[in-house]
C-alpha cells in the first residue's frame, strides 16, 4: 500500500506541474550533454526506455528525432498526455515503472532522469537493479538525481509538497555498481530551475554501461 500511495502522490505533484516542469528545466546544459553522450553510444534504431518521461522533452524528443525507438513511462496521466502530443514519434505509457514487466536485456539503453526521488532507498536500489538487468550487455544506462544524503524529508518543489529521498554521490555510485553497472563518466553541476520558487540544487549525471 505504501508504494501505491507514493505513486499516487508523485502523480498528483506532476499532474499539477504539467508543462511548467518542462519550462523550469529546459535550459539544463548537463542534461543536454548527457543526451549527447548517450546518442554517441547508440546504434541506429536502438530501443530506449525513458523512466519518468514527463512531458517527453528533452529526453524522448531528442532520442526519437535521432531515429531511436523510445518508450516513455510516467505515473502522471497529465504528463503522459502532454508527451504523447508533443512527441508523437515516441510511445508513452501511464504506469508505475516498479510494476512494469521488464525482460532481461530488452533495451539498448535506459534513461532515469530525476525520477527516483519520491521512492525510498530500498525501492530505488531495487529499481536500479531491475533497470540494469533490462539493459542488454554492452548497453547503456544514464541516471540523474539530486545527490543529497536525505531520507523521507518533506520539502516544497516548485510550489508542490513532496517527500524526498536520495543518496549522497558516493553511495549512489556504490548502488549503481552493485546493480552490475560500470560508471564510465560522471558530471556534477549546480542548477537553478527557471521557476520563481526554485533554489539552486546539486545535480549528478552518471553515465553507465552494462558490461
Amino acid at each position: 500500500m505504501t508504494g501505491e500511495h507514493d505513486a499516487r502522490r508523485a502523480a498528483a505533484v506532476f499532474d499539477a506541474l504539467g508543462s511548467a516542469y518542462e519550462k523550469a528545466f529546459a535550459h539544463s546544459a548537463p542534461h543536454r550533454r548527457s543526451l549527447d553522450w548517450l546518442l554517441g553510444r547508440l546504434t541506429p534504431g536502438s530501443r530506449v526506455l525513458d523512466v519518468g518521461s514527463g512531458t517527453g522533452r528533452p529526453t524522448a524528443a531528442t532520442l526519437a528525432a535521432a531515429g531511436h525507438d523510445v518508450l516513455g513511462v510516467d505515473v502522471s496521466p497529465v504528463m503522459v498526455d502532454l508527451a504523447a502530443r508533443q512527441v508523437p514519434e515516441a510511445a508513452f505509457r501511464c504506469a508505475d515503472v516498479r510494476e512494469l514487466p521488464l525482460k532481461e536485456g530488452s533495451f539498448d539503453a535506459v534513461c532515469v532522469y530525476f525520477s527516483l526521488l519520491q521512492l525510498d532507498r530500498a525501492e530505488q536500489a531495487a529499481l536500479i537493479g531491475r533497470l540494469a538487468r533490462a539493459v542488454r550487455h554492452g548497453g547503456s544506462l544514464v541516471l540523474a538525481t539530486v545527490p543529497l544524503d536525505v531520507e523521507g524529508v518533506d520539502a516544497v518543489f516548485m510550489g508542490q509538497p513532496v517527500r524526498v529521498t536520495s543518496f549522497a554521490g558516493p553511495d549512489l555510485v556504490e548502488t549503481v555498481t552493485r546493480a552490475g553497472l560500470t560508471v564510465l563518466a560522471e558530471e556534477n553541476a549546480l542548477f537553478t530551475p527557471d521557476h520563481p520558487e526554485a533554489v539552486p540544487e546539486p545535480h549528478v549525471f552518471l553515465h553507465c554501461a552494462r558490461p
